[in-house]
């Protein structure tokens, strides 16, 4: 019978989603998902508690369990019970997925008593989730921000790492959360690759370190693409945040605004039906605790 293990994973920001070109950006904030996971030795039988939102589906905390058990050869050895906690609203642009599987990656290794290596974990959350069908790309650019924190660019389709960046500690970001949730796996992707062209000018701008130019464009332009309110995001700008745009593929819109200019981009977004998160940015890694 092995043990248990506890990890933590911070949430992310899309800079540039990678819908469109299979190439994107993404930065970390202090959102959080915990997971913890104990082994037993009922081989096969998974229960998951995801005690944040208990209806969404289990699957993709699962299969990061099962991926993780396979990379270790013992996936006909054990089974686990797993419970997940997160202040990340599901299924609203903000990378709970990424989060969460990332989280339970290594709260799977620690309980095995086992170490993956950083890029090791962070595929087989990439990989669970193409398993639990809730991605498009893969969401490297995602898992990786949220694994590594700081500001990532990413080329989805071949998982490298094309650059890394530090992020500013005077800003922080708003998120307008909606109450209705979007889930990308359901996003029309035809449509969204419509605005492929100008989406590459957003991410060219993302390699060149204009991180915030890059999240504003590609925000409006998928927005644009996806019938969402642009509104939202240029009333955000209109009361000075630095950049602001769609998150993911929405509902939530990003708004980064330096911390002396909360109140009043806060009061901008809180003019639309939904609640609104703060959170700083963050730099830290995904660790076992």
């Amino acid at each position: 019978m092995a043990g248990k293990g506890v990890a933590i994973a911070h949430g992310a920001a899309t800079i540039v989603n990678a819908i469109a070109l299979g190439k994107g950006a993404a930065f970390g904030v202090d959102l959080w998902t915990k997971a913890e996971v104990k082994l037993t030795n009922d081989w096969g039988i998974f229960e998951v508690e995801i005690t944040s939102d208990p209806k969404e589906s289990p699957l993709l905390v699962e299969r990061t369990v099962i991926r993780v058990l396979e990379k270790f050869k013992i996936e006909e050895k054990y089974g686990a019970k797993i419970k997940t906690t997160s202040n990340i609203p599901a299924a609203r642009g903000l990378k709970s997925s990424s989060v969460a599987a990332n989280a339970t990656a290594l709260a799977t290794a620690s309980a095995l008593g086992k170490k993956l290596d950083d890029l090791v974990a962070v595929n087989i959350g990439v990989q669970a989730a193409f398993d639990a069908k809730c991605t498009i790309t893969g969401a490297f650019d995602d898992a990786c921000a949220s694994y590594f924190g700081g500001a990532i660019v990413t080329d989805n389709l071949n998982q490298l790492i094309l650059k890394q960046m530090p992020l500013p500690s005077d800003y922080v970001a708003l998120f307008h959360v909606p109450p209705q949730k979007a889930y990308t796996i359901n996003a029309d992707v035809k449509r969204l690759q419509t605005v492929k062209s100008l989406v590459e000018i957003a991410f060219e701008k993302a390699l060149e370190g204009k991180i915030w130019e890059a999240l504003t464009l590609n925000g409006l332009l998928y927005s644009a693409a996806s019938n969402q309110n642009t509104a939202i995001a240029v009333d955000a700008l209109a009361a000075g945040a630095i950049a602001s745009g769609l998150c993911g593929k929405g509902p939530a819109v990003t708004a980064v605004v330096s911390k002396d200019n909360v109140d009043k981009v806060k009061a901008a977004l809180q003019k639309y039906e939904g609640d609104v998160l703060i959170a700083n940015l963050n730099s830290k890694k995904a660790k076992v605790l």
